[in-house]
């Protein structure tokens, strides 16, 4: 009896002994695992997102999720802190104060006014913060700089206007120019790239800015017709879809019809507009990709990572910074290959697009 109790002792211990080496081993693999897991998902960060305004469709649709879910991708654990300027200047200087006051690793920001919120940046970079120019290229100093060739962009939406003149376009041909907010780095850009592609093929005729508002846009073009007269205007180039919605309406209103109107953006209502016949062209910079592009500097930035396998090239911002930069490719988007843009992409779908108001036109232009 003394024996058997003596061997269920043994055995006891040595069941003990296994399970809890069993569970030492667990323990270091979840150990192992997670360490795993941290290596690959990398340093935890907070990173704050600022945009500049609501009226451009494209910052909350579409720029703030797709940047959302990239960041997740990449950092699981990581956060994203946004802000919305609402088109102030001052409230974007306040929210680059709160985001640093928060503690966030990395700030991008689409600058409403780039010039003013210099200070407010070289005070987050004084806190050790990285900072990455969104879409618009802030002055001070910046890490890193994502955008598309603005320039280009300037240039493809001259050219469209050129094309769908055809022969009116001469010397002597008048087009209206409203160009975007001069505080806006890219509107000079864009500027510069269309006069590029429009001096000495057309006359400029009349040039205002239109602050990249509709309301202010139309009352520009209002005051373009009374100076030129309606049946004087060849074209009007429009530096974005929302003014050129503007633009439109004050063009309808005027009896003005069939002279090409560009825009930019490829927001919903630009497509059904160009569908429609009472704009000929738009600039599709694809929002998906400049987001996630942000989105993965971020995070190799908050991680300390190097960026010049991403940033391949150098823009000179207007207070002299070079800002190592990843400029993606414009796409000019006509009747002609909306399918191929903007509907291939996913941007859109052909039920977004041609709604009841647009279904006729819709089914003219091959869209069903």
């Amino acid at each position: 009896m003394n024996t058997r109790m003596r061997r269920a002792a043994v055995a006891v211990i040595a069941t003990t002994m296994a399970v809890s080496m069993a569970a030492c081993g667990k323990a270091g693999d979840d150990k192992k695992s997670d360490s795993s897991s941290s290596s690959s998902g990398g340093t935890n960060a907070s990173i704050g997102l600022l945009l500049p305004d609501s009226v451009t469709a494209r910052y909350e649709k579409f720029d703030k999720p797709y940047f959302e879910a990239k960041v997740k991708e990449l950092c699981s654990g990581c956060t994203v802190q946004y802000n919305n300027a609402n088109a102030s200047a001052a409230t974007q200087a306040q929210q680059v104060s709160s985001m640093i006051t928060k503690g966030v690793k990395v700030i991008v920001i689409s600058a409403q006014d780039s010039a003013a919120i210099k200070s407010s940046i070289q005070q987050a970079v004084n806190k050790g913060i990285k900072v990455v120019a969104y879409d618009r290229l802030a002055q001070g100093p910046v890490s890193a700089y994502v955008s598309f060739d603005n320039v280009e962009v300037g240039k493809l939406q001259g050219e469209a206007l050129l094309t769908s003149l055809g022969s009116k376009a001469t010397p002597s041909a008048n087009v209206v120019m409203i160009n975007g907010d001069d505080a806006d780095p890219n509107a000079a850009q864009f500027k510069k790239g269309a006069h590029e592609a429009l001096d000495g093929k057309v006359k400029i005729a009349y040039e205002q800015s239109g602050l990249w508002k509709d309301t202010v846009a139309g009352q520009k073009m209002s005051a373009a017709i009374t100076q030129l007269g309606a049946k004087k205007i060849a074209g009007v180039y429009s530096a974005n879809d929302g003014m050129a919605g503007g633009i439109a309406t004050v063009l309808k209103g005027a009896g003005i019809s069939n002279i090409p109107l560009t825009g930019q953006d490829a927001e919903l209502a630009g497509i059904q507009r160009i569908v429609a016949g009472t704009q000929s062209s738009t600039v599709y910079k694809a929002f998906k990709p400049e987001a996630e592009a942000a989105a993965t500097l971020a995070v190799d930035l908050a991680q300390g990572k190097s960026i010049s396998s991403l940033a391949t090239t150098t823009q000179t911002s207007g207070s002299g910074n070079k800002v190592p930069s990843q400029l993606l490719t414009p796409v000019s988007v006509t009747k002609a290959n909306i399918k191929d843009t903007v509907i291939k992409d996913g941007l859109y779908t052909v039920a977004q697009i041609c709604t009841a108001d647009y279904a006729k036109a819709c089914k003219a232009a091959g869209l069903e």
